[in-house]
């Protein structure tokens, strides 16, 4: 499997590269293209791990569906051949990797939700006891089931930086008290359903994260969708609060930076050739047992 780092689709007009989608401007139309670059703690490393973008994008389009009923979305299509003539002899680059979407008008937060105490959720809890300034029970654990799920929003970075929590109310004061309502009402009712998926398939769904945007349709949800790059998922079998719990994401990568004391400025350092094996074989198994499918032949 090759690894794409970076596209290029010669005069279509390229509007940003993120950590790890390219984004382009095709008409009234967006081209979200998936590379199989990786980032841990805000840098992109300088390998990537082939075929990634393929098992997020896929996994994406797994999760819209699943959801649509809830919220719509900003899908107009997948598949190369439907998509505009001036894009057919990038194929190769975008098969399988790339979505076409409606442009919308983004919301400037991350719409997160929390059923376990993880990650920077439980970073707040141990400092404070509380999760985006919701007071939570003493005596939880890194890895602890939460009373009932939380909206525990987030700031958008722009520029590349970690994202900080923040409270509903700056929610409210950024987008409007109705459009605050809805988000944290869209987001619980997603997760609710995704996370009966993925028990049903032995996983737990710890926490997530979305992005909305508006359309004159109304809202969308957009972007990727409950991927292993924006969800923690765990070892239904394997949970017990006290510490890390065995995920299926990146925390191979992680490790590996940890052990070689990288001191996350820039330059990223790569990624030896085991490191990138056992993170892409996470990824793959992350989508075999979400999807109960293997990654699409023609992708």
């Amino acid at each position: 499997m090759t690894t794409l780092l970076k596209t290029d689709l010669g005069t279509i007009p390229l509007i940003g590269r993120g950590k790890v989608r390219d984004l382009y401007a095709v008409g009234d139309a967006l081209l979200l293209v998936a590379t199989d670059r990786i980032s841990a703690f805000d840098h992109v490393l300088g390998t990537g791990i082939p075929g990634k973008g393929k098992i997020l994008t896929q996994i994406s389009l797994f999760w819209f569906d699943l959801v649509r009923e809830i919220v719509p979305n900003h899908l107009i299509a997948t598949k190369v051949a439907d998509y505009p003539v001036e894009l057919h002899a990038y194929a190769e680059q975008l098969e399988g990797r790339s979505m076409l979407v409606k442009r919308a008008q983004m919301f400037p937060v991350e719409c997160v939700a929390r059923g376990y105490l993880a990650g920077s959720g439980w970073k707040e809890y141990k400092a404070a006891g509380t999760v985006s300034g919701i007071k939570l029970p003493a005596g939880l654990l890194d890895g602890s089931r939460l009373p009932e799920p939380l909206f525990t929003p987030s700031t958008k970075s722009q520029d590349g930086t970690h994202d900080e929590n923040i409270s509903f109310a700056a929610v409210e004061k950024a987008v409007g008290a109705d459009v605050a309502h809805e988000l944290r009402r869209l987001t619980l009712a997603i997760y609710e359903k995704a996370g009966r998926h993925a028990e049903s398939r032995g996983l737990i769904l710890a926490d997530t994260k979305f992005e909305f945007g508006m359309t004159q349709d109304g809202i969308v949800l957009a972007d990727e969708v409950l991927t292993p790059d924006s969800s923690r998922f765990w070892e239904a079998s394997l949970w017990k609060p006290g510490g890390a719990q065995p995920s299926f994401d990146k925390q191979f990568v992680r490790d590996y930076l940890e052990s070689i004391h990288w001191n996350k400025q820039a330059p990223a350092p790569s990624l030896p050739q085991d490191v990138v094996e056992r993170t892409l074989h996470k990824y793959l198994e992350a989508f075999r047992r979400l999807t109960g499918r293997d990654l699409d032949a023609q992708a």
